[in-house]
């Protein structure tokens, strides 16, 4: 069945980490009201620490044991892996902030960070539930569901003139993170592909369509 393919927790378990996975939207939306330097100065303490913790799961016992009789139940099969030790989504999510944060513009972190997290969990949620046909690696009931929510998303995010174009900038560019989200099993993570292809995808398109235009909301803080 292919709703359950890639799922190694419960249903109930997706739930509350999608639920834990929607606070993370407070990052773009705290984002356009401040500084890229003051996010720096907030996220990369965090994603130290997230790191630490993560990482030391898998070499001090007493940390070990706390983390997993706290978060276990949340933790995807290779998010427990002792033998690759891979990080766990949430050390993702900082990682991906940080990252978008300092390579691209305020508008496309802001989009693309949204639409990672909405489309995220609209793809989880429906594609567990509903999902009955093969599209790439996952469903392709998740892949609309992914889509569709991301596309609302980008009718509610900041745009420098607000013209059509900059509609159908979003639109193109949610389709390459719905692609990117699809394929992103194992070693890619979709808490880095989905922004990074979004961010790019709408840079490319707005050198094409904007060439002279500066990338700079207005009446924000960059």
């Amino acid at each position: 069945m292919v709703a359950s393919e890639h799922a190694t927790i419960d249903y109930q378990s997706e739930i509350l980490r999608k639920a834990i996975h929607l606070c993370s939207l407070s990052i773009p939306i705290i984002y356009y009201f401040i500084t890229k330097e003051l996010a720096l100065k907030i996220l990369v303490p965090l994603l130290i620490i997230s790191l630490i913790i993560d990482l030391g799961r898998y070499y001090f016992k007493p940390m070990q044991d706390f983390f997993y009789k706290i978060f276990g139940f949340l933790l995807r099969k290779h998010e427990k892996d002792h033998n690759k030790k891979n990080l766990n989504g949430a050390t993702y999510v900082l990682i991906s902030a940080v990252l978008v944060i300092l390579i691209f513009p305020k508008i496309f972190v802001v989009t693309s960070f949204s639409v990672l997290i909405i489309g995220d969990i609209a793809a989880a949620l429906i594609g567990r539930k509903y999902g009955k046909r093969k599209f790439l690696l996952k469903s392709l009931e998740g892949a609309i569901a992914f889509f569709v929510f991301s596309c609302i998303v980008v009718l509610f995010t900041p745009k420098i003139e607000g013209n059509i174009i900059e509609f159908i900038i979003g639109f193109i560019s949610v389709g390459v993170g719905t692609i990117a989200e699809n394929v992103s099993v194992g070693w890619a993570d979709d808490n880095l592909t989905i922004p990074i292809s979004v961010g790019i995808t709408m840079w490319i398109l707005y050198a094409i369509f904007f060439p002279h235009t500066p990338l700079v909301l207005p009446n924000v803080p960059n």
